[in-house]
């Protein structure tokens, strides 16, 4: 199974904490002069990210919101840590790691008011590393069933650290490869954690997308329509429910659609580097 990007508010009790544009990021993105001058000295992922916040700007402008209602995760899967200093360097604070081998290893190398979101596939055995060796992971963005939110929940009680914040992971393009709950059992799982797991916060609804995670409209319009029956089901207003959906190939559309988080890897860090595998 694959998690790429993903594996790649508009309350305001809900967005206060949306760390993806510090003053720095909305004072850039505000001013095309500010970003064209601070890219002639920046890194190429510095200006990169430039050039994405502002992306993220218009079409946040699109949809009638500002950029400080849009969280970035700049998504750092096999990138190395000099690499994502240049990003922090550049003033931003969310950063979003696959899997949980990366995360524990980057974290304790980089400042600690990152704040770190795990957007792969959670495996039970993991859930204890993950919170331990990373003690500012802001949020799990990928609790796909009750056992990983059972774990979750019973971990952060041991640990004794304040709650998670967590979103509920829908498979919307309704493929065997892709992990998510499907779009009709989303309901009965948030209500599981949000009834059944004082130790997580739960803050929304995330989606991958179609097999190029390249989403199309019906993905994002599905992802919409769950926050509707999981809102009405909690009795919570549609903006306490965040949509993490959209990546390099297709965040803006996704912003004009509703999202409020987008995952973005390639498109600041460049093309991923896996290691070759070995031959006899």
């Amino acid at each position: 199974m694959n998690n790429p990007e993903s594996e790649e508010g508009e309350r305001t009790e809900l967005r206060q904490d949306l760390p993806s544009s510090t003053s720095a990021e909305r004072s850039s993105s505000s001013s095309p002069g500010l970003i064209l001058a601070a890219s002639a000295t920046d890194g190429m992922a510095a200006a990169a990210l430039r050039s994405v916040l502002q992306r993220v700007n218009q079409a946040a402008e699109r949809s009638g919101r500002g950029l400080d209602r849009i969280r970035v995760v700049a998504v750092s899967k096999t990138k190395p840590v000099p690499l994502l200093r240049e990003v922090y360097d550049a003033g931003h604070r969310c950063f979003g790691e696959n899997y949980v081998q990366e995360i524990v290893e980057k974290a304790p190398q980089l400042p600690e008011d990152i704040e770190w979101h795990f957007i792969g596939n959670l495996q039970s055995n993991k859930v204890k590393p993950l919170l331990s060796g990373v003690p500012n992971l802001a949020m799990v963005q990928t609790v796909d069933d009750e056992k990983i939110a059972n774990n979750l929940n019973r971990a952060i009680g041991n640990i004794g650290r304040k709650p998670l914040k967590v979103m509920v992971q829908v498979n919307t393009s309704g493929e065997e490869s892709k992990y998510g709950v499907e779009p009709g059992g989303c309901v009965e799982l948030a209500k599981h954690v949000s009834l059944n797991c004082p130790n997580l916060e739960f803050c929304g609804l995330m989606t991958i997308g179609m097999p190029d995670y390249t989403s199309t409209p019906e993905n994002f319009k599905t992802l919409a329509n769950c926050r509707t029956e999981v809102c009405k089901a909690l009795g919570i207003s549609e903006e306490q429910c965040e949509l993490s959906m959209g990546m390099s190939g297709d965040f803006e559309l996704a912003i004009e659609m509703g999202s409020t988080n987008v995952r973005i890897g390639s498109t600041i860090f460049g093309a991923r580097e896996y290691p070759k595998k070995q031959t006899n």
